[in-house]
């Protein structure tokens, strides 16, 4: 016999999400067009937890759904975007600025409206069909930089020492405490990054601005713009303030042929709302699912904290393995590794569930290291073009800080029964013994992920050798040499699951979002202070 409690449970959320969705609809304007206002800024994340008090539970996937719900909605003739200190990273930029070409090549324009822009928000506002900035405004254009901090001179003048070990001669983490600068590994890798980062950037503008991409290469090479020589420069259609807006975008609505010669007026709601109307209705049934799982930060061997806490992903991975109505998996991984043990445990997770459901693999900025030894587990692996995946390696090691024990005078002693009982004392370098046995360690770890992506991905582990040695891959370079199946972001990845799981056309889905977010926690933690 079923548990009474989950259906019913069930039940009266799906029964709330119904009353929500027909208040919304209730609340829609009667007349005219409406335009959907979706606000992109600062607190915009990978995360599912809401950045500011009050706020409801908004992510980049939320952003992602509402862009590609506008041109199904009846009513809608257009979109309005607020960049307003937006800061993502290359990858969620090429997801945002994907979604804003689809809603204008499914007949709706958009529009962005933005008090400054830099490169990664250029990239992103270039798919709309027109772009609108105070006069005051600024457009920071003016390419694609990566650096590093090197550390040896600052660790040498305070008598540190630190000793590395590494397998992959790319493995480039621990550089910044033995170098003055980049090797030529590390530059050659970061050379090509960059090269992938800053064609994407060229394109992007080239096609969404009508431009030439030598016209774009040399824009970028005399920026940073005001918003007058932005104008100017064909990267802005206007300079307008906000209450000048209006008439802008009834300019751009489409008018019905009982209504011409226009313009058609306007109403404007919130994206919020937006999202109520997509709310599934009420239903007895048990709903198909779907889980979408955020996996971000490092990862590192606990139940609980910030990062990728394995023994709570593992844990979350196993529920969804087990829920007879979670149906597949999108698991969306933004980390650039951490603690090899953590990373092989949440492996063996994910390729449990792939077992008996279908799990697919998003990649954010940065799936590396144990980011991507996880995401290799899943039955398909997307990437955009500026993710950054790969750096099949490993790299370990400790500071020897005896110098500055004595500079400081501080006296350190110890006795000890065992040849190697003092390995991982930081009053002392490595013997060749020992280092020894941290590399011999090492390579077996190295094999194992040598071996985890091999399987995960059906080819020899010759062939992820090859692409290994801890190197670092754009997701454009990725693909040809099968570390990544395709290129797409979170809604590609949910499109690719919905065929996997055998979601019929028309099927009424429910994408549950994990971790979920308690809206009592806040009230908890504050009344946890006042005591």
């Amino acid at each position: 016999m079923r548990d009474p409690l989950p259906i019913a449970r069930r039940a009266v959320q799906r029964a709330a999400q119904g009353l929500r969705r027909s208040a919304a609809r209730a609340s829609l304007p009667q007349e005219g067009g409406i335009w959907v206002a979706l606000r992109l800024d600062e607190s915009l994340g990978e995360s599912p937890f809401p950045q500011r008090a009050g706020e409801l539970p908004a992510g980049l996937l939320d952003a992602l759904r509402i862009l590609d719900a506008c041109p199904l909605e009846p009513g809608v003739v257009g979109v309005f975007i607020h960049l307003e200190g937006l800061s993502v990273g290359w990858s969620a930029a090429q997801s945002l600025r994907r979604a804003i070409s689809g809603v204008r090549e499914r007949g709706l324009p958009v529009v962005v409206y933005a008090d400054q822009l830099d490169a990664e928000s250029l990239l992103v506002a270039s798919g709309a069909t027109r772009i609108f900035m105070p006069e005051s405004g600024r457009v920071f254009l003016v390419g694609v930089r990566a650096e590093g901090f090197y550390l040896r001179e600052l660790l040498e003048a305070w008598d540190v020492e630190a000793d590395v070990v590494r397998i992959g001669r790319h493995k480039s983490a621990g550089e910044m405490f033995t170098r003055k600068g980049m090797s030529e590994e590390q530059r050659a890798q970061l050379e090509e990054l960059a090269d992938d980062l800053y064609e994407a950037l060229v394109g992007a503008i080239a096609e969404g601005r009508g431009l030439d991409a030598g016209e774009v290469r040399d824009l970028i090479d005399r920026g940073p713009y005001t918003a007058a020589a932005a104008l100017e420069a064909g990267l802005v259609d206007a300079c307008l303030y906000p209450d000048e807006l209006e008439a802008s975008l009834e300019a751009l609505t489409p008018v019905p042929s009982s209504l011409r010669p226009g313009p058609r007026r306007i109403s404007r709601i919130d994206a919020r709302q937006l999202q109520a109307l997509q709310a599934v209705g009420p239903d007895l049934r048990d709903p198909f699912a779907l889980a979408y799982v955020v996996a971000q930060g490092s990862i590192h061997r606990a139940s609980s904290g910030r990062g990728i806490a394995s023994g709570a992903l593992t844990h979350l991975l196993e529920e969804l393995r087990r829920d007879p109505a979670i149906r597949g998996i999108a698991l969306r991984i933004d980390s650039p590794g951490g603690d090899a043990l953590a990373s092989d445990l949440l492996w063996r997770a994910v390729d449990r569930v792939r077992e008996e459901k279908p799990v697919v693999a998003t990649l954010g900025g940065v799936a590396a290291s144990g980011g991507y030894y996880l995401a290799s587990a899943a039955d398909v692996v997307m990437a955009e073009r500026g993710s950054v995946t790969g750096s099949i390696g490993v790299i370990g090691g400790k500071l020897n800080l005896d110098g500055l024990y004595r500079r400081l005078g501080i006296g350190r002693d110890a006795v000890e029964r065992g040849r190697r009982a003092g390995m991982l004392s930081e009053t002392r370098a490595f013997t060749a013994d020992e280092r020894r046995a941290v590399r011999g360690e090492m390579e077996v770890l190295y094999a194992t992920f040598v071996d985890r992506v091999a399987r995960g991905r059906g080819i020899t582990a010759d062939a992820v050798h090859r692409v290994a040695q801890g190197r670092v891959w754009s997701g454009a370079r990725a693909l040809p040499i099968g570390l990544v199946d395709a290129i797409g972001g979170p809604l590609e990845a949910l499109r690719e699951l919905h065929t996997r799981a055998g979601v019929r056309p028309g099927e009424s889905v429910v994408v549950a979002v994990h971790p979920r977010f308690s809206r009592w926690a806040g009230v908890r933690a504050a009344l946890r202070w006042l005591r």
